[in-house]
């Protein structure tokens, strides 16, 4: 299958691979989280026929946003977004270049900011996180009911 570059915004990079991938690069600057939204809902409305308004697409858009936020605030730079249709939904996988591993933390409701990672494991069915050469990437599985 050949790649094709779609539109995107200030300092982002895109392609599709056929209808069961695409993958986006980001600068990590303004905007990249609103862009990776936005384009996790391209894959699934206009690729793969989901309801805007359905719980999957808004759990996916919620766990891009987490991800990419927390690429893009912890990282300091450039991040990588790939989301692949599986059988069972989607797999979501977010590249950074920090070696630090996300670390989920007690729930305590009196903590203010730093729930992004509880609400990711709430949301999805499979969480995995990989060292690479240059930083981690973290693999998060959505099923579609």
């Amino acid at each position: 299958m050949s790649a094709s570059v779609i539109g995107t915004g200030h300092g982002a990079a895109a392609a599709w691979a056929g209808d069961a991938w695409a993958g986006a690069v980001y600068d990590g600057g303004p905007g990249c989280i609103a862009e990776a939204r936005g384009f996790a809902t391209r894959f699934l409305v206009d690729r793969h026929g989901l309801d805007p308004a359905s719980e999957a697409v808004g759990a996916v858009q919620l766990i891009v946003s987490e991800l990419v936020t927390n690429a893009c605030k912890h990282a300091h730079g450039p991040c990588a977004l790939d989301l692949e249709r599986i059988p069972s939904g989607v797999e979501v996988t977010v590249w950074d270049s920090s070696t630090t591993l996300p670390l989920a933390r007690a729930a305590d409701p009196g903590r203010v900011g730093q729930h992004g990672l509880e609400i990711v494991l709430a949301l999805c069915e499979g969480f995995t996180v990989e060292r690479e050469p240059v930083g981690k990437r973290v693999t998060v599985r959505v099923s579609f009911a």
